[in-house]
């Protein structure tokens, strides 16, 4: 069996779970020369001045890659794991290691670059959470690593042998930029929506200036050098000396169990993508868009935002005790562990990227001031936030300055950008043309998860009917789309479908579905997630993640009950769960008339079913979390009829309270 083939087998936990026991025998690169005495003389010197996120990076405006397709350039890749290596073996006190990069987060919730806590809030980290600085404040975050990644890649690309093959690396390093995961965009065939790259093996052999080596993979998992027992507070954190995803125990012999974290992940991409072609269509405003804080009085069509889809990728990345009794979640899964495991930046990375398309189709929403829900390092709980509100500690000039959402609106400032942005440069030149190409890349990646796609299809075959085209089938005016749209070979986790039967379009106009879900974001003292299925639910949650009738996961990302940082438990977070193309499929199956009100909510009514499981493994009663309510709503939408627009959203209206 091919390893591309494992990771979608049961056979991988013991695989990864037999390697993951000789970590300790791998470590960092060998260069030939004590590359600890330079580093000292870096961190030296960046100890006596402030570190300053530069304007326009290092070798102008340069593209984040997908990681699979940065995995293609071998120079730049090789770099890349260097670079991570060097920065994950680099003395935990310089505060540019991977340990202090990371820290900024949460723990240690120590000072960084001089910048200290604001009274009272010396227990918690810099970041911003369920604030409409959420997407902004990573902004300069991931820069920061960015421009401390890049510094170490040039410099390793100079320790290769003086000819051809320096000059190469050189070349790769000059043009480096970190990638992002998309984990909304199906895999290449045979392949988890968790590269191989992250989740394969604990180990990596890479070509690197002394020659091909072996050595701990750094996008696996990091290994503190040491663990602070007395920073992480309590168990398991205080003797886990390495980042765990899906922990197959919470004993000190724990282990990664990666094929579980696969399988979660492949079996929520279809809603995953549906939830960002969403928020892409229907979110126009900065203020919903930006953050998952709860508005009682908020609109109907705006429960999701950037910060509920990403806390849905942190539990799932993180994984949690469903395969494993008497285990948790990994460090992904709890607010103030999650940045030291590797995988985190390749997130946030996303983040960003999503942040920066929204922008291209929303160029005059921005933000607007609003209370802090939860205190930082530096911001009070029912602090004002606004676009000039400092995004600490991260320094815009030498005269410790620092970036805010002002400056930070124009990404390429920073000296990145995004393959679907090429050629802009930034906000205050967004066009129509912008608009159209941001709209056409999101149809093509991620449309196939919303009927959007079907009709933008049918449109462009009767454009092109004279090469074998078809004209729409109407019956007493309602649009029917003939069975020839069924295609045998979309790939199984393909959610691009097209119903042989019944009725999902009328003229240009389909329903979406939606579940709206509120609850309090420490409900049960720790991460949890809310699963939806159709039809009958196996009692045992180890099988959840196989269960055809699955439809989505909502992930609360959360803090343990024993951490001792910000106070949480007043905070009402929300978030979605799209239905509708699960619902077109029982359209195709007959099972179901139309996605009309009267049919989907008979139908719901008698099938939906919902359940809730901690991140220990534990399933909980819905009766048990008072703060949970789940909405079911639905609005008519006009489908877009060419790459170039989006679908059109009417008013989002209550179906009925799930029950």
């Amino acid at each position: 069996m091919e390893l591309t083939a494992l990771l979608r087998s049961p056979l991988l936990l013991v695989i990864i779970s037999s390697a993951h026991l000789a970590l300790g025998q791998y470590g960092s690169y060998n260069y030939g020369f004590d590359v600890t005495r330079r580093l000292r003389r870096q961190v030296a010197q960046q100890q006596q001045q402030p570190l300053v996120v530069v304007r326009g990076g290092g070798g102008g405006v340069q593209l984040r890659q997908e990681i699979r397709q940065l995995e293609q350039n071998q120079d730049q890749w090789t770099l890349y794991i260097l670079g991570l290596s060097l920065m994950q073996f680099t003395d935990q006190t310089s505060p540019t290691s991977w340990y202090g990069i990371t820290g900024i987060h949460g723990i240690p919730h120590k000072t960084w670059g001089g910048v200290g806590p604001t009274p009272g809030n010396e227990d918690t980290g810099y970041c911003t959470h369920s604030s409409v600085l959420f997407p902004t404040w990573h902004r300069p975050y991931l820069a920061l690593y960015e421009q401390v990644l890049y510094s170490t890649i040039q410099m390793i690309a100079t320790w290769w042998p003086e000819g051809e093959a320096r000059q190469r690396y050189m070349e790769a390093a000059a043009t480096f930029r970190i990638p992002y995961w998309d984990w909304a965009l199906n895999p290449p065939t045979g392949q988890s929506v968790l590269p191989l790259s992250v989740g394969g093996s604990p180990y990596v052999d890479v070509n690197g200036p002394s020659g091909v080596q072996r050595i701990a993979n750094p996008l696996f998992s990091f290994t503190f050098k040491p663990l602070n027992a007395t920073a992480f507070l309590q168990a398991p954190w205080d003797y886990w000396t390495t980042t765990l995803r899906s922990p197959t125990t919470n004993n000190t012999d724990a282990l990664s169990n990666n094929s579980q974290v696969a399988l979660n992940l492949d079996q929520n991409v279809a809603s995953l993508s549906q939830r960002l072609y969403i928020l892409f269509s229907n979110y126009g405003n900065y203020s919903t868009f930006s953050n998952n804080a709860w508005i009682p009085l908020i609109n109907d069509g705006s429960y999701d935002s950037l910060e509920a889809l990403h806390d849905t990728v942190h539990n799932l990345a993180g994984g949690g005790g469903r395969d494993q009794p008497n285990s948790q979640g990994g460090h992904m899964a709890y607010i103030p562990y999650s940045a030291f495991d590797p995988i985190f930046f390749l997130h946030h990375t996303m983040i960003d990227r999503i942040f920066a398309i929204w922008q291209a189709l929303y160029p005059n929403s921005w933000v607007t001031p609003q209370e802090a829900a939860l205190p930082s390092f530096t911001t009070a709980r029912g602090q004002v936030q606004d676009v000039t509100t400092p995004l600490t500690p991260f320094f815009a000039n030498s005269d410790r300055t620092f970036w805010t959402s002002a400056t930070v609106r124009d990404h390429t400032q920073l000296g990145y950008t995004y393959a679907e942005l090429v050629g802009k440069s930034g906000v205050s030149n967004a066009t129509r043309e912008v608009r159209s190409q941001a709209s056409r890349a999101i149809n093509r990646l991620y449309g196939a998860s919303s009927p959007a796609s079907l009709f933008i299809r049918e449109m462009t075959a009767r454009r092109n009917r004279d090469q074998g085209g078809h004209r729409i089938s109407r019956l007493n005016g309602k649009v029917t789309l003939p069975p020839y749209f069924k295609s045998d070979d979309s790939p199984a986790n393909s959610s691009a479908h097209t119903p042989r039967s019944g009725v999902v379009f009328v003229g240009n106009q389909y329903r979406e579905w939606i579940a709206n879900i509120y609850v309090k974001k420490q409900a049960l003292n720790g991460p949890f997630s809310i699963h939806l299925f159709l039809g009958d639910v196996s009692n045992n949650p180890t099988t959840w993640a196989s269960t055809l009738g699955h439809v989505g996961t909502m992930g609360v990302f959360a803090s343990d009950a024993r951490y001792g940082g910000m106070d949480m438990s007043h905070l009402d977070i929300s978030g979605t769960i799209p239905l509708t193309t699960a619902l077109v499929n029982k359209v195709d199956s007959g099972e179901l008339s139309s996605l009309e009100p009267l049919d989907v909510e008979r139908y719901l009514r008698r099938n939906l079913k919902t359940r809730i499981v901690r991140a220990d493994g534990k399933v909980i009663e819905r009766e048990r979390i008072d703060s949970l309510g789940i909405r079911i709503v639905s609005s008519v939408v006009r489908a877009p009829e060419t790459e170039d627009e989006l679908p059109v959203w009417g008013r989002v209206g209550v179906g009925f309270h799930l029950t």
